[in-house]
């Protein structure tokens, strides 16, 4: 019979893994692993997958500053950060920023985005 912590222990959570970093997750989406916190997920995540440290973490070890990470699309800054808890189910989405923008000035409300000139 398990007891409680080592069902804690055993918990699987699901990884996903964007685009540009496919390649270097083995060309998987969803990666399946296991772990209580985010740390110890993406401790495993770049310990299986080495090529993915260079591109989430800095020269510090820490999560580099343009790679936001969410759990069941709460970002982890607003939470624990790396510490932050997991459940069985668990989602874990890693999401690099994404660099860019228009040529165009536009004005943006809540429900829509308005191109062009902005004059009245």
């Amino acid at each position: 019979m398990e007891t409680k912590s080592m069902m804690e222990e055993n918990m699987e959570v699901h990884v996903r893994i964007p685009a540009p970093l496919k390649k270097l997750a083995g060309e998987q989406d969803v990666i399946k692993s296991q772990g209580k916190t985010v740390e110890e997920v993406l401790r495993w995540l770049t310990d299986t997958y080495p090529g993915l440290e260079e591109r989430l973490r800095d020269e510090k070890g820490e999560v580099r500053r343009f790679i936001n990470i969410y759990v069941n699309d709460e970002d982890i800054r607003f939470i624990q950060n790396l510490q932050t808890p997991l459940k069985e189910g668990d989602q874990i989405s890693i999401i690099p920023a994404i660099a860019g923008g228009s040529c165009f000035w536009g004005r943006v409300s809540p429900t829509f985005r308005v191109w062009g000139n902005t004059q009245k």
